[in-house]
């Protein structure tokens, strides 16, 4: 069974619930996997990458390679 099947399946059981506190257990068991998952995911920064960052946030600052908020805001107003 291929894993669209799977969630098809898996949906369709779902929707057919009644018990509430059956639906919270599983909202709950969701939320910590995706969690644990997240957290597998991320690697923290060693201080050289950190500082990498930090330059090169300063160097895109003094030449002006940022976008305002203002102009992020407009770009994304246009997109509608």
């Amino acid at each position: 069974m291929d894993i669209q099947t799977k969630k098809l399946h898996f949906v369709q059981e779902f929707l057919r619930l009644k018990d509430e506190s059956l639906i919270d257990k599983l909202n709950n068991l969701l939320k910590k996997e995706r969690k644990k998952k997240i957290e597998k995911e991320l690697k923290p920064f060693s201080v050289k990458e950190f500082n990498d960052l930090i330059d090169s946030a300063e160097s895109d600052s003094k030449n002006g390679r940022l976008t305002s908020a203002r102009e992020l805001k407009n770009e994304i107003d246009s997109w509608n």
